[in-house]
């Protein structure tokens, strides 16, 4: 069995983490966001300049953990669906990564 990505309760609520994985054979950057239950997964790279989100280590969120947050411009991000709602790239979309949960685990589908 694969191991996870992380364990639901190991995220605040809401939080996130970036981690590097494989995706179709390549390793990639990407991140991981709770809200509640639920959690989304996108890969860490805005739609305008390419370059990561994060502005330190596993800080994806503004400061009030209601929108994801580009750090090169602050572009604002729906966590839902990745859907940019302030900033240069408004009405593009995070490219998101799909995931499973079974149980308190967070896999990649």
């Amino acid at each position: 069995m694969t191991e996870p990505l992380c364990r639901i309760q190991d995220l605040a609520d809401p939080g996130s983490k970036g981690l590097e994985v494989e995706l179709d054979g390549v390793r990639t950057e990407i991140f991981i966001v709770r809200r509640g239950q639920a959690v989304y997964a996108y890969r860490n790279s805005c739609p305008h300049t390419g370059g990561p989100l994060d502005w330190k280590p596993d800080e994806y969120l503004d400061g009030d953990g209601e929108y994801i947050m580009c750090a090169t411009h602050a572009a604002l991000f729906q966590i839902e669906d990745g859907l940019c709602i302030g900033g240069p790239c408004k009405r593009q979309h995070l490219t998101p990564v799909p995931l499973r949960v079974e149980g308190d685990a967070v896999y990649l589908a």
